[in-house]
């Protein structure tokens, strides 16, 4: 069972480790863009958003719009961003201490409204940040555990990449056959289809974007193609850290799986 609290903290503390030694205006390859800086901002301004999120009890969308605004300002100074990480990560994992994972809690994604959502969240986020930051400082990524490269795998599919079946009236239509991801480190295979997601939008504005669901045991027909590696090669490739794996088999349906992981994470 992964210790997400713990998973955050490390990650976050190799994380400022490395931005610390690094030069504050390299770019970061996987994250088009950035500057080490920028990486280091932006988790700073995660960490402090959920922070406010769960201590102030937001629900509303008005209240959600409120903690966000009530960040402080992006410090000019190198020296006083990476104390504002530190204050803002600190602050982070002491508003999770002590609280369920079932005890309620706002999230973005409509299907888990819980405190666990954002330590999940949060404990992966920080796990792929510590990668781009290794990344752009020249450095060969610490290693990824199984367990921790496995639940990143599950929540690419189940939290980042869900959403659409969130929105009222959206439906996916499969287009391509079943992929089985299969993880040689960890006897584990998950199976997932991609497919469209279709719908109109609040603005009256018609969707037809790519998507890919993983799919219930239950339910999983037989693949038609084939994703191999480690959990940790898995994990990096669809979150946009690592090349893609091994593959084989129906090309319509890897097609389908690489133009989701193609659109990326940060």
């Amino acid at each position: 069972m992964i210790d997400h609290a713990r998973v955050l903290a490390d990650e976050s503390a190799r994380f400022a480790a490395v931005v610390a030694e690094s030069d504050p205006d390299s770019p970061v390859p996987t994250c088009p863009g950035w500057t080490v800086d920028d990486l280091l901002w932006h988790l700073t301004d995660v960490h402090g958003f959920w922070t406010r999120i769960l201590t102030t009890g937001a629900q509303s969308d008005a209240d959600v719009e409120a903690a966000e605004a009530a960040g402080p300002a992006r410090p000019e100074d190198r020296a006083a961003l990476l104390d504002l990480f530190a204050a803002e990560t600190n602050a982070l994992a002491e508003a999770l201490a002590g609280r369920a994972d079932d005890e309620p809690a706002w999230f973005w994604l409509g299907s888990d409204q819980s405190v666990g959502a954002t330590r999940r969240m949060q404990a992966f986020e920080a796990t792929m940040h510590r990668v781009d930051a290794e990344v752009a400082a020249g450095l060969d990524p610490t290693r990824i555990g199984v367990e921790v490269a496995l639940g990143a795998i599950r929540h690419a599919f189940d939290v980042m990449w869900a959403w659409w079946g969130t929105l009222p009236g959206f439906t996916f239509t499969p287009v391509a056959k079943p992929v089985a991801l299969v993880a040689t480190d960890a006897d584990a295979t998950l199976v997932v289809q991609g497919g469209r997601w279709r719908g109109t939008g609040e603005s009256g504005k018609e969707y037809d974007e790519p998507g890919v669901l993983l799919m219930a045991e239950r339910d999983a027909a037989a693949p038609a193609a084939s994703a191999t590696g480690t959990a940790e090669q898995l994990a990096l490739w669809l979150w946009g850290r690592g090349p893609e794996p091994a593959t084989e088999g129906d090309e319509a349906s890897l097609t389908a799986l690489r133009q989701v992981q193609e659109a990326g994470m940060q």
